[in-house]
């Protein structure tokens, strides 16, 4: 099979066009259980009703594991925000609206958000043992929820179209506490557009009746769990989040 049209890549991936699908081929290095983890999580987020990706296929294309599903075109909700900046308050409400669509949703048989979080803070050796027993001991502290998060929450990964609005990328989707999710998508957002992560966190927590100050107390949490991506353009903004833990 021959792939012409690049759609996106990372380290760990590449998606290309392929006619009406989109095939996202994982790099050689990169094991079987990836793929296969990463499918099953999208296929159970499938059995939710909301309006993802349908995968049609896993499969092996020239030596990679692939991953073949439908192409969702349109323009993402990232780039309508960048050409409306006028009308950011509207849709920064919609998003968070289409959040709790997703926290309305319960999958029991996706992994666990709090584990995830527990073996990314386990794994860094870029912060201290104390920074570290502080983290997990405030993880361990939090409620524990099962409501669908999706883990990459962000304007980038919602798509408008003339069939209605889909989201993206699913393959950090785990079962857990929202305000986990919030903070994790308050953070990325924090990372471009810092006026949009504060309306984000407090129309959220207006819709939902949430105490800002209990979103807050994830984000050292999810700020630890991100620094594990290794990007070096990140690290100071999250290490003072991380900070806060130190000096509270």
């Amino acid at each position: 099979m021959e792939f012409k049209e690049l759609i996106s890549s990372s380290e760990t991936v590449d998606v290309y066009k392929c006619g009406d699908k989109a095939v996202k081929l994982f790099k050689i290095n990169r094991p079987k259980t990836n793929a296969l983890y990463e499918a099953l999580t999208h296929a159970r987020v499938e059995d939710t009703g909301l309006n993802v990706p349908i995968i049609h296929e896993v499969s092996v294309i020239d030596g990679r594991w692939a991953i073949t599903m439908d192409l969702i075109e349109g323009k993402t909700l990232e780039d309508v925000m960048k050409e409306d900046p006028a009308n950011l308050e509207k849709y920064i409400n919609d998003m968070v609206d289409l959040h709790l669509t997703v926290h309305s949703k319960v999958t029991p048989k996706l992994s666990k958000l709090k584990d995830k979080l527990a073996r990314q803070i386990n794994s860094l050796d870029t912060i201290g043992d104390a920074v570290k027993y502080e983290l997990l001991t405030r993880l361990e502290s939090m409620p524990k929820h099962t409501k669908l998060c999706h883990g990459n929450f962000t304007p980038a990964n919602i798509i408008l179209n003339e069939k209605g609005t889909f989201i993206v990328d699913w393959a950090a989707a785990r079962q857990g506490n929202a305000s986990a999710d919030v903070a994790r998508t308050y953070l990325l957002f924090s990372l471009t557009n810092p006026e949009a992560a504060e309306m984000y966190m407090n129309v959220f927590c207006q819709k939902t009746n949430t105490s800002k100050k209990y979103v807050q107390e994830w984000l050292p949490i999810v700020a630890a769990a991100q620094l594990t991506e290794g990007r070096p353009e990140q690290r100071d903004f999250l290490m003072k989040w991380i900070d806060v833990v130190a000096y509270e």
